[in-house]
This record gives structure tokens, C-alpha cells and sequence, in this order.
């Protein structure tokens, strides 16, 4: 899998094990901008990793910044994103299992070095479930079309 991985500046030292964390599994990294020594935006790191998802350079894209939120809601904002700022095993299960979330937003500041790793893992391995979840998703999909997903015929 490609995988593009970005952090600001208060996510910078976490990238460094996300990287290291996606080469030992036998993933490609995916360049893209990203923070180098002093302050950066995260909105603007947050569209360079998910433009590569939108433009198919990438699979997926892994996001740190201080607390995950703000990478999260910056990717949130991108169409065809579906982004889960997530703190243990289980939320990142979740987030591909149910939410299908093709962007991982994590925190710098709060998540150890080894609970990311395992995240990570956790994150990568687990596929889309379907079934109920994915109607859930075809509604994502119209809420970001300006529709009412009550809208949707049921299925």
C-alpha cells in the first residue's frame, strides 16, 4: 500500500516513527510536503497528504500534529476524505472497519511511541467491513454533495 505521511511542526518528531512504522510493515512511503525544522500549519500539510489520496497517488495517509484534531478537521474539510483522529487499537479499527477512514490523524503531544506503532498496525491491516456501514458511507458521501442523506433511498 502507498501511504503519505505529513505532520506540523509538533508532529514532526511522531513522523519520524510513523515512517519507520509504515517501511517495516512493506509499505511505500509517499512524499509530500511536510514541516521541515520550524513552525507550519497543519491545514496546509493536512492537503498535501490528502490531495495525493484524492489524486491516487497514495492509498492512504497517516497525519500528526499536536493533538490530531486540527489535522483531522483540515482533512474532513477535503472532499473524499474520510479522516478518524484515532488514540488506541480499537478507534483505529473502527474508523476502517465501520468508517471505512482513509486518513489517520494522530497526537504528537499525548500518544507514546509504541501505542502508535500499534495503531498503525492495527490501522493498515483492518479492511472495510460493507454491509450496513457502507450505506453509512454513501450518506458521507451525499452530506459532502450538499444532500440530505435521508434522502437516500434505504437499502
Amino acid at each position: 500500500m502507498r501511504i503519505a505521511v505529513s505532520a506540523d511542526h509538533r508532529g514532526a518528531r511522531l513522523q519520524m516513527v510513523i515512517c519507520e512504522t509504515v517501511r517495516r510493515m512493506n509499505h511505500t512511503l509517499v512524499e509530500v510536503p511536510t514541516c521541515n525544522g520550524g513552525p507550519c500549519d497543519y491545514p496546509d500539510m493536512a492537503w498535501a497528504a490528502c490531495r495525493a489520496v484524492i489524486d491516487r497517488h497514495a492509498d492512504r495517509a497517516i497525519l500528526a500534529c499536536g493533538s490530531g484534531i486540527g489535522m483531522c478537521i483540515s482533512a474532513n474539510k477535503i472532499h473524499g476524505i474520510r479522516a478518524a483522529n484515532c488514540h488506541d487499537d480499537i478507534t483505529a479499527e473502527v474508523s476502517r472497519r465501520h468508517n471505512d477512514a482513509n486518513v489517520l490523524c494522530l497526537s504528537g503531544d499525548m500518544l507514546g511511541d509504541r501505542l502508535v506503532g500499534k495503531i498503525i498496525e492495527v490501522w493498515l491491516a483492518t479492511d472495510f467491513e460493507g454491509g450496513r456501514h457502507a450505506r453509512r458511507n454513501q450518506k458521507l458521501t451525499a452530506i459532502e454533495a450538499g444532500q440530505n442523506p435521508a434522502d437516500l433511498p434505504a437499502t
